[in-house]
């Protein structure tokens, strides 16, 4: 979900450049950063880039200024308002020992409200407002192709992660009849220790059998092996489809950590054990890169 645009304009003696930027988040957040005297702006951009974006940090900003020197006029209230502020910051500060810097007139100018531009009304209002969206309007076409572009790398990325995965439950299965195999016949050997130190005679091989068939059952992890063939299959059909995914796969990667945690706590086996651990270094690495997702 990490994009980025901008794009500049002027119309008379009126310029600006918009700035549209998005990093990854859960859901949408929209962050529109635009003169306060344009009326309408803010929510009419919020209803265009609620059509296009769904999840992201997203902030919009508008950078207007007006060629003429003569347009900038000192709005005296704000300006008291100002002084006094820094009048009462460096008060509290010098009470705890701290000596500040004096701002110079071009930073105290910089304060909100207290230089002014002069505004435009009637129709010169509503011709730069609409210059204003029509500049904009080609910025988000770039943006959200600049997201676009970030989604398709992002994509391919988990595609290649998901082939690896898939390497890794088949590695897993083939382990399998091995696995059973040394446990039956560590088992054995723990039980004839036992049985050695007790001075006792093996018990009946009929119930060693019984007891291997329960420990086999407590310990089979082909559920979760399948069940994690599911998750790939499910996750390489969203990615493979249309409209937003990152949602969905953020909500997979959820099930797949599940698997991976299970087989682990299950494996009783060092081989299987190394698998399960790699499979959660690419499932690490899977949720990160899903957030990346529209």
């Amino acid at each position: 979900m990490t994009g980025f645009a901008a794009r500049e304009g002027a119309l008379g003696d009126w310029v600006w450049t918009w700035d549209l930027k998005s990093v990854n988040a859960r859901g949408l957040d929209l962050k529109i950063r635009v003169p306060d005297w344009l009326p309408g702006l803010d929510q009419t951009l919020r209803k265009r880039m609620g059509g296009q974006v769904t999840r992201g940090s997203v902030t919009v900003s508008l950078r207007l200024a007006r060629q003429q020197d003569t347009a900038q006029a000192i709005n005296e209230t704000a300006l008291e308002a100002a002084l006094a502020t820094i009048a009462m910051v460096n008060r509290r500060a010098q009470g705890h020992d701290l000596a500040l810097p004096a701002p110079n007139a071009l930073e105290i100018m910089s304060f909100r409200g207290v230089s002014e531009v002069a505004q435009p009304d009637g129709d010169a209002l509503v011709a730069l407002r609409d210059a204003l969206l029509a500049d904009f309007d080609l910025a988000c076409l770039e943006f959200i192709a600049s997201r676009a572009r970030e989604g398709e790398s992002t994509a391919e990325t988990l595609r290649a992660t998901l082939d690896a995965l898939e390497a890794m439950v088949a590695a897993a299965h083939a382990l399998l009849p091995q696995r059973a195999d040394r446990q039956a016949v560590q088992l054995n050997k723990s039980l004839q220790s036992v049985l050695d130190l007790a001075g006792q005679e093996a018990p009946d091989p009929a119930r060693i059998a019984q007891e291997l068939a329960l420990l086999a059952v407590k310990a089979d992890v082909a559920e979760e092996l399948e069940r994690l063939e599911s998750h790939i299959s499910g996750a390489r059909e969203i990615l493979n489809g249309d409209g937003p995914m990152g949602r969905k796969l953020d909500f997979l990667m959820q099930e797949f950590n599940r698997e991976a945690n299970t087989l682990c706590s299950k494996a009783n086996d060092t081989e299987l054990t190394r698998i399960g651990l790699d499979m959660k270094v690419r499932i690490d690495q899977m949720r990160e890169q899903v957030q990346n997702l529209e």
